[in-house]
């Protein structure tokens, strides 16, 4: 059996007509509709523009990487001799040799030192942040060169005075001055500008990458012959000794599968050489997983708040048919008397609510569209617009349509046509 075409192409333009003539209540019932779908694709756009956000920030640490950090125990931080006390805690050198020589599943282990370093360029100065390092530090942590070149084997082997400035570092010392080959000063010892990376994060950036903020790197062999491991601090008139051989270590897991049994046994390797908790241990690969679990619940808690608009259009849609159904009560009467069944009565009035849901989801759709991209122009924020938020909309709009039309269609079907037509 054909699908009756010219039937349906009637009956949708009787549908039409019927909504054309009350315009005024024909628009404002679609309003629900139309922010309803509106504000899902909307709300789902900035959900998922922040969550990718998030998710690429934690991406960007590593999903293969453990980190380690040295933390100063809460017994030092809280030591009243501050003239005399001197702390040394944290990650050592040959932590890292053992987690490279004892866990198979680690391929590279990096270390670094974390220092603050008054740096000078002719006439201009200011306190740098200093990461020391390896040639494997830009492996794990990733970093666009912007000219240059970066850190090398050799620089590491030959203790080099070569530095990596950061796109921060850069603008913050050198100004709009052509860096590389220039001579840098930290801390009285020169060093030659070879190369200038991307920074991570700007200023205000929350992000916390193990090189937040840096503005130079340096070989790590460099570092430890120039500067040493005793670092001095003053508070309130005051002097803090410390000796912290590393601040960071990275050890990259082969396998992904493998990052968390080796996060574990690295803390247990860790628990054996140091008599107190002096370090702490990050899994970045963990925080995308919790992310990923946030951004699911994220996305459906904004999506339920959102329907809420497309019920109350549905309701709407509901009581505009219902009142149709009243207003046309003598000319279903008439259609019913003349031989139309009650399966074309249903057709009529279902067309007409599938029209309103239709038309308000489209113009809903185009608000949703355009909501994300004021919200990008105006307040900066990353938004995301899928093709399956305008699918599900969209789809939802249509079905609140047909769902909220059924009850005024099956109860205009079911008028008797002798009280219909008696009907003023």
């Amino acid at each position: 059996m054909k699908f009756p075409v010219a039937r349906f192409r009637r009956d949708v333009s009787l549908g039409v007509k019927n909504l054309m003539l009350h315009k005024l209540r024909s628009l404002l019932t679609m309003l629900g509709l139309v922010f309803g779908v509106g504000s899902v694709i909307a709300m789902l756009a900035i959900g998922e523009g922040a969550s990718r956000d998030a998710l690429d920030r934690i991406r960007r640490l590593g999903s293969h990487n453990v980190m380690m950090t040295s933390r100063k125990p809460s017994d030092d931080a809280n030591s009243k001799n501050t003239t005399s006390f001197m702390s040394i805690y944290g990650l050592l050198y040959e932590d890292a040799e053992r987690m490279a020589e004892t866990i198979p599943t680690i391929d590279r282990v990096v270390p670094a030192k974390v220092l603050v370093k008054p740096g000078r360029f002719h006439e201009r100065s200011e306190d740098l942040r200093v990461v020391c390092t390896t040639e494997d530090w830009f492996e794990l942590v990733k970093r666009d060169v912007v000219a240059g070149r970066l850190m090398d084997a050799r620089d590491v082997r030959e203790h080099a005075s070569v530095a990596i400035l950061t796109e921060w570092g850069a603008r913050r010392l050198l100004a709009n001055e052509y860096a590389i080959g220039e001579t840098l000063t930290v801390d009285k010892s020169t060093y030659q500008v070879v190369g200038i990376v991307r920074s991570d994060a700007g200023e205000g950036d929350s992000t916390e990458t193990p090189d937040r903020q840096t503005d130079v790197y340096i070989p790590l062999t460099t570092a430890r012959e120039r500067y040493g491991d005793m670092f001095f601090r003053r508070l309130q008139g005051s002097s803090i000794r410390e000796r912290v051989e590393l601040h960071e270590i990275i050890a990259h897991v082969t396998d992904e599968a493998q990052v968390e049994p080796t996060s574990r046994a690295l803390a247990r390797l860790l628990e054996t050489s140091h008599k107190r908790v002096d370090y702490g241990i990050d899994v970045p690969l963990q925080l995308l997983k919790q992310a990923e679990a946030t951004k699911r619940t994220f996305s459906i808690v904004l999506g339920a708040i959102a329907g809420i608009s497309l019920l109350v259009g549905g309701i709407g849609i509901m009581n505009i048919m219902l009142a149709s159904v009243t207003e046309r009560t003598r000319e279903i009467g008439i259609r019913r008397a003349i031989g139309a069944r009650r399966s074309q009565i249903v057709v009529q009035f279902l067309i007409e609510a599938l029209v309103l849901s239709v038309v308000g989801g489209m113009i809903g759709m185009a608000l949703g569209l355009g909501i994300p991209l004021l919200v990008t122009l105006f307040a900066g924020m990353p938004t995301v617009v899928t093709p399956w938020s305008l699918v599900l909309s969209f789809g939802i709009s249509v079905g609140v349509g047909i769902g909220f039309g059924i009850y005024p269609a099956m109860r205009a079907s079911k008028l008797d046509p002798i009280i219909a037509l008696r009907h003023e």
